[in-house]
This record gives C-alpha cells, sequence and structure tokens, in this order.
C-alpha cells in the first residue's frame, strides 16, 4: 500500500472517529441534569439576561437544530462562541489557541524528559539482567508507576519550591518554572517507557540476528544500538506516541498545582460551568490531537522496522 493511499484510509477512519466522538459529547452534555444558564449566570440573574445567554447558547433552539449548529461552527473553525461573551477574543477557537502552546510546552518538555531517561534505564536493566543494577531500575521504575501524579506534582512542589527553594513554583515563567512540572508529568511516563525497554530488549538479544552481529566481532555498542535497539523501539514508540496524545490533551493535575494554563485545565473550568461550547470545542481538538498522533505513530513503524516500510 503506498503511502497516499494509507494516509487517505487513516484520515477516513480518523473523521468517523471524531464525529462519533462529537455526536457522544454533543449527547451526554445534554442529558446530564442541571440548567447551564444558572452555572453561568448564578441565581440572581434576571429574566432579560438568562434569555440572552440561552440565545447566545443556542439553547432557545431544538436539538437536532443544537447539534447541526455545533457541527457548522466546526466547519467554519469557530468552534462556537463563548457565552458569555468576553470582549476581544469571542470564539472557542481562540481561547483554544491561547492556552494550547502552554499545554504544547509542558507535553514536549515532559516526554523530552521520559525519554532521556527511560531508555538509558532501560538499556541497562536489560543488558544487565539479574544484577543489582536491574534490581535498582526495576524498582525504581516501579514505584514511579505506583505514585500517582497527583501526590508527586505537589510533593515536588513542596520539596524543590517550599522547602529548597531551588525551583521557580506556580505563576511564575521562564524555563526554569517548567522542569517541576515537565518532570511531574515525565516521571511516571519515564517509568513506564523503562520497563517497555527493558522487555523489548531482553527479547531482542535472545534474537538470530543479534547473535550473528556479536558473532562478526562488531562493537558491542554497534550491537545494542544499531541491531537491538532499533527493534526493540517498536513498542515503545507505540506508548510513547499515545501518551504523548494524552499530554497534549492536558495534564489537569499538573495543571492545576502548578497554576498552568492549557487544554486540561480549560475542560476542567468548562466542565464545572457547564459552558457547553468550550467543552465541545476542547473534547474535538483532543480527539483530533489523539487522530494525529495515531497516524504519525504508524507511520513511525515504517522507520524504524524496514520490513513494515516495505509491507
Amino acid at each position: 500500500m503506498s503511502i497516499g493511499a494509507f494516509l487517505l484510509r487513516r484520515l477516513g477512519s480518523g473523521a468517523l472517529a471524531i464525529l462519533g466522538v462529537s455526536i457522544l459529547v454533543f449527547s451526554f452534555l445534554h442529558i446530564v441534569p442541571g440548567d447551564p444558564v444558572d452555572h453561568l449566570l448564578g441565581g440572581e440573574a434576571t429574566e432579560s439576561q438568562r434569555k440572552d445567554l440561552e440565545k447566545c447558547m443556542g439553547l432557545d433552539r431544538s436539538m437536532p437544530e443544537q447539534f447541526v449548529q455545533f457541527l457548522g461552527h466546526i466547519v467554519d473553525g469557530s468552534l462556537g462562541v463563548q457565552c458569555p461573551n468576553p470582549k476581544g477574543k469571542p470564539t472557542v477557537a481562540s481561547r483554544i489557541m491561547d492556552v494550547f502552546p502552554y499545554t504544547l510546552e509542558l507535553a514536549i518538555a515532559g516526554m523530552l524528559v521520559a525519554i532521556v531517561l527511560a531508555l538509558p534505564l532501560g538499556v541497562i536493566a536489560a543488558v544487565r539482567r539479574g544484577t543489582w543494577v536491574d534490581t535498582f531500575a526495576t524498582m525504581t521504575s516501579l514505584s514511579m508507576i505506583g505514585i500517582p501524579t497527583m501526590l508527586l506534582a505537589p510533593i515536588f512542589l513542596l520539596v524543590f519550591f517550599i522547602w529548597l527553594g531551588w525551583l521557580p513554583g506556580p505563576t511564575e515563567t521562564g524555563w526554569a518554572a517548567l522542569i517541576l512540572p515537565s518532570v511531574a508529568v515525565g516521571v511516571h511516563l519515564m517509568a513506564m517507557l523503562a520497563r517497555m525497554t527493558r522487555s523489548s530488549m531482553i527479547e531482542v538479544l535472545n534474537e538470530d540476528y543479534v547473535r550473528t552481529a556479536r558473532a562478526k566481532g562488531l562493537p558491542e555498542h554497534r550491537v545494542l544500538i544499531n541491531h537491538a535497539l532499533r527493534n526493540a523501539l517498536l513498542p515503545v514508540i507505540t506508548v510513547a506516541g499515545l501518551q504523548f496524545g494524552s499530554l497534549l490533551s492536558g495534564a489537569i493535575v499538573i495543571e492545576k498545582v502548578f497554576a498552568r494554563p492549557g487544554l486540561g485545565l480549560t475542560l476542567l473550568d468548562a466542565i464545572t460551568e457547564r459552558n457547553y461550547a468550550v467543552v465541545q470545542g476542547t473534547v474535538l481538538v483532543i480527539a483530533v490531537i489523539y487522530v494525529v498522533i495515531n497516524t504519525l505513530v504508524d507511520l513511525a513503524y515504517g522507520l524504524a522496522d524496514p520490513r513494515i516500510r516495505r509491507g
């Protein structure tokens, strides 16, 4: 199958998935009990204010008309209108674009932390299998997997910002302010990738082509990197790609603890406010991110394994 045909097929299936997500989130929002107008305006709003907000949100229309309106906002790129209308940037798309760079920055930094720590740790643990190095790496990975992010992030903040004062805390800016949140979001992923790298490397190191490479007298580092690690990376690429999509969808706990704007915090606030347009638009953007990431992961398979590229 050519790359063009593959991309066309994936784009078609991705479009169907995004449409399904749109229908589900629209349906769920409208069957949840409670009046969004009361959440946004409070109980002291006048009848005129309530009617204006209902008109802005499209609540004065039937359900099918509201869904068609939602699809129209997707087509025109606005993703809907924020209600009540803020000054300057009233569309949902403009609100998402304001916070997306912060989430992208955090996701990239967290992924770099995870990869830089996970690959060496996993490879060393596989090569030194059964030694104290392997035991230490395994215990470290399991500990990081077992500690939830909602506990790890406040601990990092308490130790490195409040007690030691080494790193900036919430609301501060600059590259140093990104260290604590990126480590907090990347450590859990690092533990997962390290475990997967170790398991995959152990399996690959027992393959015939690795033994053949060693029999030819190739240096050990070339055997490990060029022959073993490259083939062991396939499952790691899959998990890393999908987890990067999760990071982009918004590390809600991290953004909340470190007071960082982002997709996750925007979605959490919108759910609390029952702001239909923002919830629908944010979930749609997250769905698109997952589709794009999955497609890129499949393409990365071909780069990592020539057999898949030929297929």
